[in-house]
């Protein structure tokens, strides 16, 4: 059984957690199913002998944990973005189950050999409120976790332990032979449509805020945009890069073409 060759690209990300504790018990969660990269995002209070206590026979997880200041820090090197929420909130991303999700990893792992997979990162929100807005329009796909529609909110631990085990379960399945005998069923397609046969990486999470910020600007120079009221444009260039699911060459021409339209803006 290979799992951990899978599992060790996929990262868990916990924003503005109060609870020492709660970083303990969501290592403890991790791992259980086999996750191992943990980052911990502008931790009210940082990780103490409570959170070793709860992590239980986990502390390798917290021992390796990284502790950084804002979401985009954790997220410089990913190319997949999941965000785990209970609401769906404005300008929403494609939402999806735990299942859906774990086999939405499979199959984007599987157009990639080891040697080139990327790195990928579920988003968790704090204790009492969640995710922002800003936070949730990060993330290509959100998750939602079915539960008791009069009380659906669940603990953070609690939350990664349900995700992580449908990941964990996704890929285990994958990795076992399959019997000669065995039917073959078509999936059905999922809600956004991951890219098959890539004959280049995909672009990571920085490059793809750049582009976008560079997109802002030239629509700022063009005066099809202003500077000072932007409203939603970020979001929707966010929520369409993701759905175009770019790789690094054609992030590299996109590039040169505004790098192009801007010199011509300002001739030297």
């Amino acid at each position: 059984m290979n799992i951990l060759k899978h599992l060790k690209h996929i990262r868990i990300i916990m924003i503005g957690t109060t609870l020492p504790a709660n970083i303990g018990s969501a290592a403890r969660a991790m791992h259980t199913m086999g996750l191992s990269d943990l980052v911990v995002v502008n931790p009210r209070l940082p990780i103490d002998e409570t959170s070793h206590a709860n992590a239980a026979g986990a502390a390798s997880v917290l021992n390796n944990a990284v502790i950084v200041n804002t979401p985009e820090e954790a997220l410089a090197d990913c190319s997949l973005i999941f965000a785990a929420s209970a609401r769906t909130r404005h300008l929403p991303r494609p939402v999806v189950s735990p299942k859906q999700s774990a086999d939405i990893l499979t199959d984007y792992f599987s157009q990639h050999d080891n040697s080139q997979r990327p790195k990928v990162a579920i988003l968790f929100g704090r204790e009492d409120r969640g995710l922002t807005n800003d936070e949730l329009a990060i993330a290509d796909y959100h998750i939602q976790i079915p539960a008791n529609p009069d009380y659906p909110v669940l603990n953070v631990a609690s939350a990664i332990q349900v995700i992580s085990s449908f990941i964990y379960d996704a890929f285990y399945q994958m990795t076992q032979p399959t019997p000669k005998n065995a039917q073959q069923h078509e999936c059905q397609p999922l809600m956004l449509t991951i890219r098959q046969d890539w004959d280049e990486p995909a672009i990571t999470h920085a490059q793809k805020q750049a582009l976008n910020d560079a997109v802002v600007d030239l629509m700022t120079r063009l005066d099809l945009a202003d500077a000072n009221h932007l409203k939603n444009l970020p979001q929707r260039l966010s929520r369409l890069t993701s759905r175009l699911q770019l790789d690094q060459k054609e992030h590299a021409l996109l590039r040169a073409l505004i790098a192009k339209i801007t010199q011509k803006l300002n001739p030297t």
